[in-house]
């Protein structure tokens, strides 16, 4: 057995699913972060990870004992436009790993060199994008979102060509998989129905394994779907999480946030926020992404099709209902999600319009999103942290004053409302000037300590300390960041 214990499924599907590619070599790897608690998690040596051997791994350099890279195809819808042939252009899946409770995961290897789906592209990354998908995945797990995670993260000793000579990085991504809608759909296009129900079905087992004795496997999983993004999605806007590229071959069938390209969490509120430099008409913007998730969903029925029913009329019908109860799901986990943040049992009556007004408050004012439902917890009883930092306009009174009324009236103590409070409400998020002037830090003095200490308050996102009040600060007009942008 090596040092990381894999256990390979995807391997085993036919070649059509991906090209097998060993990862380019670089010059002089060297370490940059190793997550130590995921690791273990994982059945692999943090200390290992941390060697030569282990860095080199990471790199490229070093393919281990019973790891099978290869390179995934998948096709997708790009800011709305169908590109019928993508598929990891930058990324090779190292392998699978059992964790220590028989869940699987994969390995893969970002920047790790070109691939038959590089489109002309180096399949490199540079350090920033590598940096902020550490910072970023990891601060969304301890958030409690479905999410990727970041393994490690070494260095190439090699430079990356953009707008300018950059150094070049790889990020070892933890994923429960890379099964995309996209991959969906890259079969239902070529008109493989045969792969496509192999894929429906090595999806069900590894994913949804309650179903796959279903009538119609094809239905089932598509359902499956519809309810993991209608409970993630929710979770994204409770944060003011932006995600910036929700394309089709960005979203996972199981549920968890991938690619944290253009990604941001708002600072000011305001609903059309909009953070990527290539989403120039918006369409990603805060307010559209529960829209945009349906959009995606309807694809994958759209994809699904064939093998969901004989009778394409019945299988449109089928489709067509798993999709439309999308709205409702991600309503109630939206409500759920504003509930625990107001410090409210359940949302009813006219809790609706209490919520339409708060968020009305927040666009108008452009008030610090984290903050002021960080203040309600505060305003509410708890412990004393963004006070000194934050407090409501005047013009919030009015509401404000309906909001306490409201907590009279619910039935929860206010031991239980603290806690629920509580978890849904950071204090800490991984504002964007932080993770840029760590990014920066890091690309022009080659200094990573802002990177490390941001990586390690993130992880606590809702335990205040007195010294750690810079990184719930917002940004300074000359701090701000408007454009965030893709690694490629």
């Amino acid at each position: 057995m090596g040092p990381i214990p894999f256990d390979n499924s995807y391997t085993r599907l036919p070649g059509a699913f991906y090209t097998r590619q060993e990862p380019t070599q670089v010059h002089r790897p060297g370490a940059i972060r190793v997550n130590h608690a995921l690791a273990r998690q994982l059945g692999i040596d943090p200390d290992w990870l941390d060697s030569a051997e282990g860095i080199a791994t990471i790199a490229g350099n070093h393919v281990p004992e019973g790891a099978e890279p290869l390179a995934a195809v998948y096709a997708g819808h790009q800011f709305g436009s169908y590109n019928p042939q993508l598929g990891d252009g930058r990324a090779l899946l190292l392998g699978e790993v059992l964790d220590r409770n028989g869940q699987r995961f994969d390995i893969q290897l970002k920047g790790s060199g070109p691939t038959p789906y590089s489109r002309g592209g180096d399949g490199r990354s540079p350090l920033g994008p590598v940096l902020r998908e550490y910072i970023v995945s990891e601060a969304m797990a301890a958030l409690g979102v479905p999410t990727t995670r970041a393994l490690a993260a070494v260095s190439t000793g090699e430079p990356v060509i953009r707008d300018r000579a950059l150094p070049g990085a790889v990020l070892a991504r933890v994923a429960s998989s890379h099964i995309r809608i996209g991959t969906f759909q890259y079969f239902s296009a070529v008109g493989d129905h045969a792969s496509l129900r192999l894929l429906v079905e090595h999806s069900l087992a590894r994913h949804y394994p309650e179903f796959a004795g279903a009538e119609s496997p094809a239905l089932a999983l598509l359902q499956c779907v519809v309810d993991a993004q209608a409970a993630l999605v929710p979770r994204w806007q409770a944060l003011g999480f932006i995600h910036g590229v929700m394309n089709t071959d960005n979203m996972l069938v199981c549920g968890e946030t991938i690619d944290y390209g253009p990604c941001a969490f708002i600072d000011d509120f305001h609903a059309d926020k909009v953070f990527s430099s290539i989403d120039r008409g918006g369409r990603y913007a805060y307010r559209n992404q529960p829209g945009i998730a349906q959009w995606n969903l309807a694809c994958l029925a759209h994809a699904l099709l064939p093998v969901i029913d004989a009778d394409q009329d019945r299988a449109v019908e089928l489709a067509q209902a798993a999709v439309d109860t999308y709205p409702d799901k991600f309503l109630a986990a939206q409500s759920r999600c504003m509930a625990d943040k107001l410090g409210l049992d359940r949302l009813e009556g006219d809790d609706k319009a209490l919520v339409d007004a708060l968020f009305a408050n927040l666009d108008t004012h452009g008030t610090d999103f984290t903050l002021a439902f960080r203040r309600l917890y505060e305003l509410a009883g708890g412990e004393p942290a963004v006070g000194e930092l934050f407090e409501f306009p005047a013009a919030f009174a009015p509401w404000l004053a309906q909001w306490r009324a409201r907590l009279a009236a619910d039935s929860l103590t206010p031991e239980q409302r603290l806690a629920v409070m509580r978890r849904a409400n950071p204090v800490f998020i991984p504002r964007n000037h932080l993770v840029e002037a760590a990014i920066r830090a890091a690309e022009d003095r080659g200094d990573l300590q802002p990177f490390h200490a941001l990586v390690e308050r993130t992880a606590r996102p809702f335990d205040f300390d007195p010294d750690d009040r810079p990184y719930a600060t917002p940004p300074r007009p000359e701090q701000v960041v408007e454009r965030t942008f893709c690694g490629t």
